[in-house]
């Protein structure tokens, strides 16, 4: 009996115990939950601003702004502040200056604000007008093209104006096709920003020679790609054996490479390309 009331005990303790440890490990495994998601949210901020900064400049803006700009901000000649086009390319802080200094020979007056709200105004044009959407922040011009010469190594794959590889796509006309959201998450996220057309391809013909490159075009009968040597090629699925289309870019994410304020100017640059050389 009394052999028996120690076994008992003994595997209470150990029950007790065990229950401990689950207890100790998911308070581990939600502290690094937590400090995985502050880090994101903390590399998030760093790209971009906050909705309550959006909110701040749509307030702003309807108060110092809307009289002369209008509430799409296009009723100024050449100027367009919801779809960010502007007379020249503006950094934010080209933007933060004309705030404070405005432009005298467009009888555009400055106007001092706080820095709170003048971030606001840059992140509200940047996030398009609209309180719930993404505003990411954007940089220096000439800086961001020589990271895209130098650091960043973009040129060895892009082709810019006619200088640069084919092997991957063209970026001559990015700046009017890609809003700077959209730009940030290719330089960050390349995979989930990649478009489908451009998703690269390997190929094995009934011949035994295996294809690979970047997808042009493709329809029942066939698909186009360039090679990893710069060539057009086109090949007709019944000469296929294996036809693969991935999904994971081999472009690199700039992220583990590139500060805060590169990726900034790089998006800056990026904005810049519309097709002129």
């Amino acid at each position: 009996m009394h052999v028996q009331t120690m076994t008992f005990s003994f595997r209470a303790r150990s029950t007790t115990v065990a229950a401990l440890a689950v207890v100790v490990v998911c308070a581990l495994v939600a502290t690094v939950m937590a400090v995985a998601a502050a880090a994101v949210t903390a590399q998030t901020q760093d790209h971009q601003y906050t909705t309550q900064d959006i909110e701040t400049g749509a307030r702003v803006y309807a108060r110092q702004c809307a009289l002369c700009h209008g509430p799409n901000g296009d009723e100024v000649d050449d100027i367009d502040l919801r779809s960010g086009r502007f007379r020249r390319q503006l950094s934010d802080d080209d933007i933060r200056q004309l705030i404070a200094t405005g432009l005298p020979a467009a009888a555009m007056p400055g106007i001092e604000l706080p820095t709170a709200e003048v971030d606001g105004l840059v992140a509200y044009i940047r996030a398009g007008f609209d309180p719930s959407g993404v505003a990411v922040k954007v940089g220096d011009v000439a800086r961001g093209r020589a990271l895209f010469d130098g650091t960043g190594d973009c040129v060895s794959c892009h082709r810019v104006n006619g200088r640069g590889p084919r092997v991957a796509p063209d970026l001559s006309d990015i700046g009017a096709v890609r809003t700077p959201a959209a730009l940030q998450r290719s330089l960050l996220q390349p995979s989930s920003a990649m478009r489908p057309i451009n998703r690269p391809v390997r190929a094995v013909t009934r011949d035994g020679r295996t294809i690979r490159g970047r997808r042009l075009n493709e329809d029942t009968y066939t698909v186009q790609l360039i090679d990893e040597q710069e060539r057009l090629v086109s090949l007709a699925k019944t000469d296929l054996v294996e036809l693969e289309v991935g999904t994971t870019s081999p472009m690199p994410t700039v992220a583990a490479t590139l500060t805060a304020e590169e990726v900034s100017d790089l998006v800056a640059y990026l904005l810049s390309l519309e097709d002129v050389p």
